[in-house]
């Protein structure tokens, strides 16, 4: 399937199927392309929404965790959505985070996978090298657990994004505070019904902290999916969306 980007009011983003909100929101190095699986398959019983997020786009100054929680606040209203189930990836995931404890009364559940927040290891310990497109082919295979994930098209795109100056400088800042952001103390007050799907095998959100996401968040469920590493959803998308796809179900009374 083609996924059919909009453009108004200023976003970009996708808008498929009716019923429930799924909001999904990427990664630093993410695109709307890494939820195709969860669009695919939801899409018959929910309306799935997937916003791009500005990270190469948003002026210096706001290139930062609350500058895209922002965003996302801006375009909820924008699109006058509520009831979300908001799902993260990444830095995705902490955005969801924070975007649920300024807005809690708009969050139904919230999905976490592979989410910053409390600890992350960026690209393995290193940034890109400005063009050493090896070296970037092998930060992007580091993300996931079978190398042949990270697709020639993939790693085109990432080779791009590192060699324009405007774009690192806002990956640098977002990315530097996201680690200056520990959410550690804050998420007791997550009270929204959150499902953790982690990759077993996740070296840069490693499975310690999926479980200390559990210990933290007092109503959540933690599941692991083996040989998988940082993307459950694009590597193993049949076991990620029967996990999403059970929480869905068993919470659609709260």
């Amino acid at each position: 399937m083609n996924l059919e980007i909009k453009k108004e009011g200023g976003f970009e983003y996708i808008d498929e199927g009716q019923g429930e909100v799924l909001l999904l929101l990427h990664g630093l190095f993410g695109a709307l392309s890494n939820w195709h699986g969860v669009v695919s398959y939801f899409q018959k019983n929910y309306r799935v929404v997937i916003p791009l997020m500005p990270l190469y786009e948003m002026p210096l100054t706001q290139a930062s965790v609350p500058g895209l929680v922002e965003f996302v606040e801006e375009f909820v209203a924008y699109k006058q959505l509520s009831d979300l189930s908001l799902l993260g990836n990444s830095l995705g995931g902490h955005v969801a985070l924070e975007y649920t404890l300024k807005n809690p009364s708009h969050v139904k559940r919230l999905v976490l996978t592979g989410s910053s927040g409390l600890f992350e290891d960026s690209m393995g310990g290193s940034f890109p090298k400005r063009g050493n497109y090896e070296f970037v082919k092998e930060r992007v295979e580091y993300t996931f657990y079978d190398p042949k994930v990270a697709t020639k098209e993939l790693v085109d795109e990432v080779f791009d994004i590192t060699n324009s100056n405007p774009k690192v400088l806002r990956i640098i800042s977002i990315a530097k505070s996201a680690q200056r952001n520990n959410m550690g103390k804050d998420l007791v007050n997550i009270q929204a019904p959150t499902l953790l799907i982690w990759g077993l095998n996740d070296t840069i959100t490693p499975p310690m902290v999926a479980h200390e996401f559990n210990r933290l968040i007092q109503n959540s469920e933690l599941h692991f999916i083996d040989h998988c590493c940082h993307a459950p959803m694009m590597e193993h998308p049949d076991a990620f969306n029967s996990i999403l796809e059970k929480f869905l179900l068993k919470t659609s009374s709260v």
